[in-house]
């Protein structure tokens, strides 16, 4: 079984915040990395693969192992800390796509890195090998999902992986063709949620990955959920089987299923009852406007004034999330920006329309030269007209804690891409809808179509606000709202909402 130096616990100095940050590094607590290694190795002489192995530690777990690092300083300190095991410096993908070499099993944390810095020729390189084996990731698709595509491909038959991975795998549509290869290669593919984070000092919450028998397949996955992780020589027993079936049937995520069987049943029923819609339904949700340069288009009422810029020409603008306090925004509201001199009137201005004299020496100016050589500006024509600009009846939040703000716009207001603007479809007023939005069905339906954005946020894409259940009633059944509350607290717990 595997062994090593469990003193040795130090993170090198000179691997800084910020380095790590760069590379997607963040060491794993040595009593996780030993677990997963006696998970994946069965017997002492396996050949243990880490395809990102940082500063060794699972390395040191196990004599027969084979590091891949890509950062010099990283395999430097690897190189001193486990002289016997053999470190191959350099991108792993490279390595992975001409390594003739073949490992009994996989053990690691892969780097996390998100789309905007997973780029150029790396990502290519991961893309690429990855869709020659069958898994085909988008370019939103974060670094650690094609790790495993490519660490499984090293595997023999038979051979087996355990790794750290971030919750997202329980919900990211990124995930999703990782953990289709992983159906169609695995015999036994198990995922261990774990509520207490591995990581206390991020924000992202990170779960567990144990797959078994390489070459063969399955149609369920195996979900454990635990309180809190403690030091194993296995993964654990217990947990819900998943068909591939019922994945497919939730939206291709895992996260819902933490929740009891009997909740999901109910959750279910209502989402197939006649007396529920989803919220595409009963309103259309989208993004607000894009300026391209916020702080040029939106101006104090004192920058209006001292540029002479006609009122016809400005309309009150919620910017961000943090305008979203209360039922609505008033015609109070406005007038309060106006006396606080906010920054919350955008520059409106037609693509055939008439320009003032004095519009036009505010779009001369030097901040609006710096503006028009913005992307967004400099790509459209003409650069200073804003486009896709509306007058919705309410704004959703996009970001929340608790649960996302939904607040009426009586003062017709416009938004911009920090908030979602909603629009009713005829039969069915914003007031109605605020009346049903803080039913517990629909909080929970926030929370399961929703998802975890780390320190205790939700996140609520357009296209998941549109799934979201609201009743055409008020409910009638207290035992039901019970379950669903009961459930909606549970939800916030395991994204760690306090």
């Amino acid at each position: 079984m595997p062994w090593g130096n469990d003193d040795d616990t130090r993170v090198d100095a000179g691997m800084e915040t910020e380095r790590q940050k760069q590379l997607g590094a963040y060491y794993t607590p040595h009593d996780v990395a030993r677990s997963l290694v006696h998970w994946a190795v069965s017997s002492r002489d396996d050949r243990l693969l880490d395809p990102s192995c940082g500063d060794g530690r699972f390395l040191v777990t196990h004599p027969n192992s084979v590091g891949v690092e890509g950062d010099p300083l990283a395999a430097a300190i690897v190189h001193a800390r486990a002289p016997g095991c053999l470190i191959h410096q350099g991108d792993f993908f490279s390595w992975a796509s001409s390594t003739l070499e073949r490992f009994e099993c996989a053990a690691g944390n892969p780097p996390f890195i998100r789309y905007q810095r997973f780029s150029g020729t790396v990502r290519e390189a991961a893309l690429s090998l990855c869709a020659k084996l069958g898994a085909n990731f988008n370019a939103l698709s974060s670094s650690w999902a094609p790790f495993l595509v490519a660490t499984a491909s090293l595997l023999k038959p038979g051979g087996r992986l355990a790794f750290v991975v971030p919750a997202e795998i329980g919900h990211a549509p990124y995930a999703i063709p990782l953990l289709i290869y992983l159906l169609e290669h695995f015999s036994h593919v198990r995922i261990i949620a774990v509520k207490e984070k591995l990581f206390p000092e991020l924000s992202e919450d990170c779960w567990l990955l144990f797959c078994d028998g390489y070459g063969g397949r399955t149609d369920f996955f195996l979900l454990s959920d635990i309180d809190r992780f403690a030091s194993s020589m296995r993964p654990p027993r217990s947990g819900r089987r998943i068909s591939a079936t019922e994945w497919r049937m939730s939206g291709r995520r895992l996260r819902q299923f933490l929740l009891p069987g009997s909740t999901i049943e109910l959750y279910r029923s209502l989402a197939d009852s006649p007396a529920t819609v989803r919220l595409s339904e009963v309103a259309r949700v989208g993004i607000g406007y894009v300026t391209g340069a916020n702080d040029f288009f939106h101006l104090r009422p004192s920058a209006a004034r001292s540029w002479r810029i006609p009122e016809n020409f400005l309309l009150p603008a919620v910017r961000n999330g943090r305008d979203l306090a209360g039922r609505s925004i008033s015609h109070a509201t406005v007038e309060r920006w106006r006396k606080n001199d906010e920054p919350k009137f955008l520059l409106r201005l037609e693509r055939s329309g008439q320009i003032p004299s004095a519009v036009s020496r505010y779009l001369d100016s030097p901040d609006g030269q710096q503006a028009r050589a913005a992307y967004k500006c400099r790509n459209r024509t003409p650069w200073y007209v804003v486009p896709d600009i509306h007058v919705p009846d309410g704004f959703l939040s996009y970001m929340s804690g608790e649960t996302p703000s939904l607040v009426a716009n009586r003062a017709q207001c416009v938004g911009t891409n920090s908030v979602h603007v909603v629009r009713m479809k005829p039969g069915f007023t914003i007031g109605a809808l605020q009346q049903r939005w803080n039913d517990p069905l629909t909080q929970l339906s926030c929370e399961i179509e929703g998802h975890p954005l780390g320190g205790g946020m939700l996140k609520l894409e357009p296209g998941e606000a549109n799934r979201v259940l609201i009743r055409r009633q008020a409910a009638c059944d207290p035992q039901q709202q019970d379950a669903l509350r009961e459930a909606v607290a549970a939800m916030r717990q395991w994204r760690h909402y306090a």
